[in-house]
């Protein structure tokens, strides 16, 4: 599926230098009004809905104490999926205009994620990198979240530790070999130095973008209020996720949707430029060798 959009030029050079040296950015206040008041109504919906449940389904992520009286959301998964006014934002809206000036043309869409991170205690977010989760076939993907509140120190907001993009990619098996989710305890002490750590707090509608390597995280939310954070992630519409491996199989209905143009089956890997042939996947078997290079009907 191809959307067609063009970006709007909201970004200076400035911006994206910082983003290349620094591997984030942060737009306070950059969406409008308008979408607010729309992301807000939509993701409150969610809140309603949980109230019937007493345990996880694969649509909403609940806290072990969650209750109808007092509801403890996590996350809500493939938010596009389940309302339309995520999807239109998404795919059509501010971020996929953001992504596609950053990555210099059309987008691919990968996945997309409401986090709650509920008041008094919601859980942290460990350190870790993304790429490893979700593999492509280059380092474009960018993630760009949402505030959709205002977010203060005290509401756990996503820390990064700036440049850290262009350095290792870190194990996130724990010792026994088991996927953890995040960095050991001896490649945090190595990389991180608390007093480098940028946490990026704003008012509701700022923007954070960050790069798939760059080393992030956050604190438990210690404050009174909900911090909801709705997230979305692009790559360059020539970047393919790699099958078989993490979350790249269960990216919703929505994943692989290119905005912005058609891609031309461009891609690149290892350094080396090629156009592959078309995809096939929704056309059932592809055309063997010989009907391709006979021109069979």
């Amino acid at each position: 599926m191809t959307i067609t959009t063009t970006g709007d030029g909201v970004l200076t050079a400035a911006d994206r230098s910082r983003y290349e040296t620094d591997g984030y950015l942060l737009l306070p206040e950059f969406v409008s009004r308008e979408w607010l008041d729309e992301l807000r109504a939509a993701a409150a919906e969610f809140v309603e809905e949980s109230r019937q449940l007493t345990a996880s389904t694969k649509r909403i992520d609940v806290e072990p104490d969650h209750t109808a009286e007092r509801p403890r959301l996590r996350r809500l998964v493939s938010p596009l999926d389940q309302h339309e006014t995520f999807r239109r934002f998404t795919l059509e809206g501010p971020p996929a205009q953001l992504a596609m000036e950053l990555l210099g043309g059309p987008v691919r869409f990968h996945h997309s994620k409401l986090n709650y991170k509920w008041s008094d205690g919601g859980a942290e977010v460990k350190w870790h990198q993304d790429i490893q989760f979700w593999p492509h076939t280059d380092f474009s993907p960018l993630t760009i979240g949402v505030y959709l509140d205002d977010v203060d120190d005290e509401m756990g907001p996503m820390g990064v530790v700036p440049g850290s993009h262009t350095g290792p990619l870190y194990d996130q098996y724990d010792e026994a070999g088991n996927w953890a989710g995040a960095m050991r305890a001896d490649d945090i002490a190595a990389v991180i130095d608390p007093a480098k750590v940028t946490w990026l707090q704003g008012p509701a509608g700022s923007v954070t973008i960050h790069n798939c390597c760059i080393v992030h995280g956050s604190v438990p939310n210690s404050s009174p209020r909900p911090r909801p954070l709705l997230l979305q992630t692009y790559s360059a519409a020539g970047s393919y996720p790699i099958a078989g491996i993490g979350a790249n199989g269960v990216t919703g209905r929505h994943g692989g949707t290119v905005i912005g143009g058609p891609t031309g089956q461009m891609l690149s890997v290892d350094g080396r430029p090629m156009r592959g042939a078309p995809d096939w996947s929704r056309r059932g078997a592809a055309p063997t060798i010989f009907g391709s290079q006979h021109k069979d009907s």
